[in-house]
């Protein structure tokens, strides 16, 4: 399998080298050259198969002999170490809970296939080091400092928004030490990430061996698919339509879950739910894409302005807008209504939400009025407990501290503050 840049002014390149480099050179986004279609008979049985059997058989492709079929299995077994319960909250609606892992956020399944990818390329060569450069808006930092902790051969670097990521989520970004370093950047997350794409693209540090973590990197996004096959696992004895909502940020969620429908899983339509940072939903309304300027909200993984993977997932669709939207919707919601809606799920069916799980919510009961008899899953990408402030008033409850947090919590924060792009250069080249 090899992989292009979606801005077509690169080499191809196999993917180890897609997910050693991350960005292409001419700063594009890679994408697998061909999208083999799984046989029907797959699906058919599905229910028989394994998590790790269904991983496997949705990545391989995607990897090719770049790893070894038993290291390859071996990488997903220890990926796939948690559970994805879809859990009914009214009926015909569930939610897909992504949050079991290490850090209790969707993120941790493509951290540790990531992070366990590179250590099987570094393996042959102990002198060769990677420097993961990694920008978050909240669970991103926590996941990749989680699967990355220790591994040999590789430094990690991570950018953060000062003030707009939740207390729980700096503490698991800035606590780990060994390997991991924090950045707090005085600035928005588009910053952080406009950082981190320039950075890539510096010939001062290209002996840095710099790489990415965010889903803009292949081996992050690509993993993301196995959630849809899961979710479809435990619900395809139900008979009906399948719709997901996808709380969305830089959009690699969705992006995954339409290349699993690329694949031949059987999604009848996507939403694509956002806070105010509605570039997406103004899109499908004027036609026309014009990224803008983050905006802070109480979803704070979702404030993003120009999201990276949307370009993906034109790609998919050729560019056609047409095409496009009979598989895609699109809604912006605001804190207020996202506030809302916490307490509505909690006074009605006593399920607790998070930010971004209740914007998915909200995009789903918005689809529904116009899809028929369907089964709707919104995906909560992240545990209630690292968005107290604003699930504890809404619902005028006391959340217990899961093991995973507490094992953070009283931990010192370690972090360096920096303002400017060249900031980050210095660090890099101390």
């Amino acid at each position: 399998m090899n992989y292009y840049s979606l801005n077509h002014n690169a080499p191809k390149v196999s993917f180890k080298e897609a997910v050693i480099q991350g960005l292409a050179p001419d700063r594009g986004l890679y994408f697998p050259e061909c999208i083999t279609p799984i046989p029907a008979d797959f699906f058919q049985h599905i229910e028989k198969y394994s998590y790790e059997e269904i991983a496997f058989r949705v990545i391989q492709q995607f990897v090719g002999d770049e790893i070894e079929k038993s290291a390859l299995k071996q990488i997903i077994a220890e990926t796939l170490c948690f559970d994805f319960p879809t859990i009914k909250v009214e009926e015909n609606i569930y939610a897909l809970e992504l949050y079991h892992g290490p850090t209790m956020a969707f993120k941790d399944v493509g951290g540790r296939f990531m992070s366990r990818c590179l250590a099987y390329f570094n393996k042959d060569n102990k002198d060769s080091k990677n420097t993961v450069l990694v920008a978050t808006s909240g669970d991103t930092g926590g996941a990749v400092a989680s699967g990355f902790l220790g591994v040999a051969g590789v430094d990690v670097v991570i950018l953060y928004p000062s003030g707009k990521v939740s207390d729980i989520q700096e503490r698991q970004l800035t606590t780990l030490g060994q390997n991991i370093k924090a950045l707090e950047v005085d600035g928005v997350f588009d910053d952080c990430q406009d950082m981190v794409k320039k950075a890539f693209l510096d010939p001062d540090l290209q002996h840095k061996n710099l790489t990415s973590a965010n889903s803009i990197n292949i081996a992050r996004w690509l993993p993301q698919m196995f959630y849809f096959f899961f979710a479809y696992k435990q619900l395809k004895s139900l008979d009906k339509p399948l719709i997901f909502s996808c709380p969305s940020g830089n959009f690699g969620n969705i992006c995954a879950g339409i290349l699993a429908k690329k694949l031949g899983l059987p999604i009848k339509h996507f939403v694509a739910a956002t806070n105010v940072n509605d570039t997406v939903p103004q899109f499908l309304v004027e036609g026309k894409y014009n990224p803008k300027p983050s905006i802070a909200t109480i979803s704070n993984a979702m404030d993003v302005g120009n999201p990276s993977n949307f370009i993906r997932i034109q790609e998919m669709y050729n560019n056609d807008l047409t095409e496009f939207k009979k598989d895609f919707s699109s809604y912006s919601f605001t804190d207020a209504q996202t506030f809302d809606a916490i307490k509505t799920i909690y006074n009605t069916t006593k399920y607790i939400a998070e930010p971004h799980g209740a914007v998915g919510y909200l995009g789903l009961k918005k689809e529904m009025q116009k899809q028929e008899n369907c089964i709707g899953i919104f995906l909560e990408t992240a545990h209630p407990i690292k968005f107290l402030d604003s699930v504890e008033p809404a619902l005028n409850i006391r959340l217990p501290i899961p093991t995973q947090i507490e094992s953070v919590m009283n931990k010192e924060k370690v972090s360096v503050k920096i303002k400017t792009y060249e900031d980050l250069k210095t660090f890099l080249e101390e």
